[in-house]
């Protein structure tokens, strides 16, 4: 996950990740089922246009889902949820609480400023919401090019499994303005948790 540290302007110690967004989008879409055995180059060029997606998404109208902190979240790594009948975006403040922690533990703070994880959560959900909607679906099949059918030249897109996740965590990384994405917070933070001595 994580090179050798190095020092930062302030003096402080800076975890440098050994991995780049879009490997670390990759490797989400590798981990999903139905991917098995894909074709790295095209599981590549899926989460290129995925990501690429999600920074060009709209933000549309402020999120009119109900939001509810929750604090059980940490078991889970869950930092937030969508759900979308009824309009719901769960917040898990002990996730949110041990990522902020963790931030300032790897010197990734210039990444990630005072409460974007919060923020990053919420626009992630928010990305959801709007991912929901029938139009950016099919936008987000189109961007992709996945053929599942094709007959003679009629050609059915497919849905690829993973890249919605992928857009959405860009999208957050866009509109909140991190210097990287919350995949790799996500990735620190599980690698955290399930450590031996882990704090939870």
């Amino acid at each position: 996950m994580s090179g050798p540290p190095t020092r930062a302007k302030g003096g402080e110690t800076v975890a440098r990740p050994l991995t780049d967004d879009l490997d670390l989008a990759v490797r989400l879409l590798a981990g999903t089922p139905t991917h098995e055995g894909r074709d790295p180059a095209l599981l590549r060029r899926w989460a290129r246009a995925a990501d690429a997606f999600g920074t060009a998404l709209e933000p549309g109208p402020p999120c009119r889902a109900r939001i509810v902190e929750r604090d059980d979240g940490l078991r889970q790594l869950l930092l937030a949820r969508y759900s979308s009948r009824p309009a719901t975006v769960e917040l898990y403040t002990d996730t949110i609480g041990r990522a902020e922690t963790l931030i300032d533990e790897l010197g990734w703070r210039s990444w990630y400023p005072v409460g974007s994880v919060r923020a990053a959560a919420l626009a992630h959900e928010t990305a959801h919401a709007l991912l929901h909607r029938t139009e950016n679906r099919t936008a987000l099949k189109a961007a992709i090019g996945h053929t599942a059918l094709r007959v003679g030249r009629f050609r059915v897109l497919g849905h690829v499994a993973g890249a919605e996740e992928i857009a959405a965590h860009a999208h957050a990384r866009t509109v909140c303005g991190l210097g990287r994405s919350p995949l790799l917070l996500t990735a620190a933070l599980a690698a955290a948790v399930s450590a031996p001595g882990r704090q939870r």
